[in-house]
């Protein structure tokens, strides 16, 4: 082989190797590194507000560089056109976390597309091409509420369940193993399912009602203490039942989420317990994993190096975090992110 003809192939094979770089051909996300745009769901939940700042933190703990953070406040389409800015600005990976899990399907294809992939925190999209989901087992969480509020109320009573958007995969999984597992192990207890969209005033509006019909309520599940906790605490204070776990008319509530102030309410004896999805994890993993996609590496299924499970979804691949159950014999567990500082 000539010399001009070494180096016409050497030329071609650069041309090639670019190309498939290049996040704009052939749909393989770029390798090598490029800044990571990052999306925050609403500013209106102390859960999301304590992720917001982890998010920079770790930012410089993974090694990564930040394009935002926007903010698509609880609305798909501000969610969609904030993706866009990211991308038009220059992010090569985005790390998001869509409330309406079933609308972000097509833009999600349309980033795959282009070589963008994307890290759902928290939510897990019902459709479109994902990389990597980082979340906790949502359906968990409504099973640790069930079996924590049956026990307590031995098996018989009433409860008011907060649900979530179940337009959202997680209002769905949780209400779904809520409602599952007290059919078939406290059928003596009476269910009364409000829908809330994560939104709080619902929730107080819903509780101050049942209150009144039902005063006879022993129970409460909050899907979300974020934005629960605060109104559900004042309904409670205003009719005279905040009390301790020891008063006959304590109501025995049970959260999720993990954030400090469920755990104060828990120190109080104003709460009984909550399940713990770990902000701090949820900011750190979404943008490890968001670094893992632009450097090519594809996820492995099983067991995890930072005590997680990784399971294979139609749709990408999921990291499922710890998410412990909170109650006055652990809340003081420093481990615990509700413990520490961002």
């Amino acid at each position: 082989m000539t010399r001009v003809a070494v180096l016409a192939m050497a030329l071609a094979l650069t041309i090639g190797a670019c190309s498939k770089d290049d996040p704009g051909s052939g749909g393989t996300p770029a390798q090598g590194g490029g800044s990571i745009g990052v999306d925050l769901p609403r500013a209106d939940s102390d859960f999301w507000n304590a992720y917001a700042d982890y998010v920079p933190a770790k930012a410089g703990e993974v090694g990564v560089q930040l394009n935002g953070p926007t903010n698509s406040q609880n609305d798909i389409q501000k969610l969609i056109g904030n993706v866009d800015s990211l991308v038009a600005q220059g992010a090569k990976a985005l790390v998001i976390a869509p409330q309406d899990t079933g609308a972000i399907g097509p833009k999600l294809d349309e980033l795959s597309g282009k070589g963008i992939p994307v890290v759902s925190v928290d939510t897990r999209p019902d459709t479109g091409k994902i990389f990597m989901v980082v979340r906790a087992d949502n359906r968990a969480y409504g099973q640790k509420a069930c079996e924590f509020l049956g026990q307590k109320l031995n098996g018989t009573g009433k409860v008011i369940e907060f649900q979530g958007a179940l337009s959202s995969i997680n209002g769905r999984d949780r209400s779904e193993s809520f409602k599952e597992c007290m059919t078939s192990k406290f059928p003596g207890i009476t269910v009364f399912e409000e829908p809330t969209d994560w939104e709080g005033a619902k929730a107080q509006a819903a509780l101050e009602t049942r209150l009144s019909t039902d005063p006879d309520i022993k129970g409460i599940y909050m899907q979300a203490g974020g934005v629960f906790l605060d109104p559900t605490l004042q309904v409670l204070k205003q009719r005279g039942l905040l009390v301790p776990p020891t008063d006959p008319k304590h109501i025995f509530v049970v959260s999720n989420d993990g954030i400090p102030q469920e755990f104060d309410a828990i120190r109080k004896g104003e709460i009984d317990a909550t399940v713990s999805q770990p902000a701090d994890k949820y900011a750190e993993f979404g943008l490890y994993w968001a670094k893992q996609a632009l450097a090519g590496v594809t996820p492995k299924e099983g067991p995890s190096d930072h005590g997680s499970t990784i399971i294979k979804l139609p749709n990408g691949f999921e990291d499922q975090l710890a998410a412990p159950l909170v109650t006055k014999d652990n809340v003081d567990d420093q481990s615990l992110w509700g413990n520490k500082s961002s």
